[in-house]
């Protein structure tokens, strides 16, 4: 894949880029190197000043960098600059928190003089250099979840970006320089996905965190594992969004239109499978699919457009052919499940019903803005249908009975239970998933900790 911005409203390729040589890739690991042996060193304080200092150019910048995000991959121009302001929160609660996260540790004093120690400390130490393999659909947003707390911590990053937002990549790089980071703290590596195994493969590299697609990370999971390196992955999601009868059904209705076509659909968390209890699944269905039906398709630099371009073609092509497989076997479409005419790669906003566990959908990620409805008879059927899939990220439920609640929170099989709202992540909470959703946290303390050597400091009597 060429390493290109390509406008996906038109089509239009906007500007190409050579990917990096082994000189300016081994130049930038020195320099990484080099860097993390005195960066190490610095104050939290000093950490902080430069952070929010960044936190403050991405703020200025929001307008800017948000039509090059929407240029690069289509997202909303409205919520291209609700992403680069988003950023800007976690970096200063990054900056605000991480001492704290990582002051040190002193167990119970009985452990202490048990172990015959006059002290024992926890220590938080950085690893070193972390490769961050990133996705295009939060093209700020995934890349600041981790550079947020690695930088905090002391390690310093180098960013594999997506190689359809290369202008976005670079822009990074220079936010951190400009903020007043030394250079080798935050680097972009433009290269393309075959220089990602030698590269993690180096030893100056200490850990790496990809969020992205099922094969990319058992590729990176492979190669982290041959050479015994740390890693976190954060990968697909086919998310729940349960309706129970004592749900709000307006609330939850319009709440899971956003939770679908967020990104235009584009996004690990977006709710993607809608399993409606039997008593209100008509009442559901009806005002979820006119709310769908409503929804403004169109340019994503418009202010009111709702919905805008897929990524790319491919990825077009890709939702149509789990659509159309679906059909074929006999799901029924409530509204969408067509292309619309002219240019770019638009696709509907779709609904599904009467999905089985043949259909392609039912099984594997729709990455873009189609809905599938299940009918469920109860509760004890609610929860069956949200774990039979192989992703495990997070998960929706709406309902009023405290009792349902209780149920759904032992029982889901998901890194997050959201409680009659839409999954959101925030820089206090961890995030992550289970089964094929990948393992390791992003975010909060949990995040900031796993790029660090968790050190015992043990001290004689």
């Amino acid at each position: 894949m060429p390493i290109a911005t390509v406008n996906p409203a038109n089509g239009e390729t906007l500007k190409t880029y050579e990917a990096m040589g082994e000189e300016e890739i081994e130049r930038r690991l020195q320099l990484a190197e080099a860097t993390f042996r005195t960066y190490r060193a610095t104050a939290f304080a000093e950490r902080a000043r430069l952070m929010k200092r960044a936190a403050d150019l991405l703020e200025e910048d929001q307008g800017e960098i948000g039509r090059v995000i929407t240029t690069e991959m289509g997202k909303p121009v409205k919520q291209a600059r609700a992403e680069a302001a988003k950023c800007a929160k976690a970096m200063r609660w990054y900056a605000d928190h991480a001492a704290d996260l990582l002051a040190d540790e002193e167990p119970a004093e009985a452990d202490v003089k048990d172990s015959g120690a006059s002290r024992v400390l926890v220590r938080y130490r950085p690893l070193g250099p972390v490769l961050a393999v990133m996705p295009w659909n939060f093209p700020l947003w995934q890349v600041i979840r981790f550079a947020a707390p690695a930088l905090m911590a002391g390690n310093v990053g180098l960013l594999k970006h997506a190689s359809n937002v290369p202008q976005t990549a670079l822009y990074l790089e220079d936010l951190f320089h400009r903020a007043g980071f030394t250079e080798g703290c935050f680097q972009t590596l433009l290269v393309g996905s075959a220089a990602v195994d030698d590269i993690l493969r180096d030893e100056r590299v200490k850990a790496a965190t990809l969020t992205g697609s099922e094969p990319a990370g058992r590729a990176v999971a492979s190669t982290a594992g041959e050479m015994v390196k740390k890693t976190v992955l954060e990968l697909g999601g086919s998310d729940p969004f349960v309706v129970m009868p004592s749900a709000d059904l307006d609330r939850a209705a319009e709440v899971a239109v956003t939770a679908r076509v967020q990104n235009t659909g584009q996004s690990c968390i977006a709710a993607k499978r809608f399993i409606v209890h039997t008593d209100v699944y008509d009442a559901f269905a009806e005002r979820f699919t006119e709310r769908m039906r409503a929804l403004r398709v169109g340019d994503p630099m418009d202010e009111d457009t709702e919905v805008g371009p897929l990524s790319s073609e491919q990825g077009r092509t890709d939702l149509e052919e789990l659509v159309d497989d679906a059909v074929r076997a006999g799901a029924t479409v409530l509204c969408g499940g067509e292309r619309p005419d002219g240019p770019g790669w638009y696709y509907r906003p779709t609904v599904l019903t009467g999905i089985t566990r043949e259909m392609r959908i039912h099984r594997e990620e729709a990455f873009g803005p189609v809905a599938t409805l299940y009918r469920a008879a109860d509760l004890d059927e609610a929860v069956l249908i949200a774990n039979d899939s192989a992703f495990g990220l997070s998960s929706n439920v709406w309902t009023r009975d405290g009792a349902e609640v209780d149920r759904f929170v032992r029982d889901l099989e998901a890194g997050g239970v959201y409680v009659n709202g839409m999954t959101a992540s925030h820089p206090a909470f961890p995030f992550g998933g289970v089964k094929r959703s990948g393992y390791g946290r992003e975010l909060s303390g949990h995040g900031i900790r796993e790029f660090c050597n968790i050190t015992t400091v043990w001290h004689g009597a």
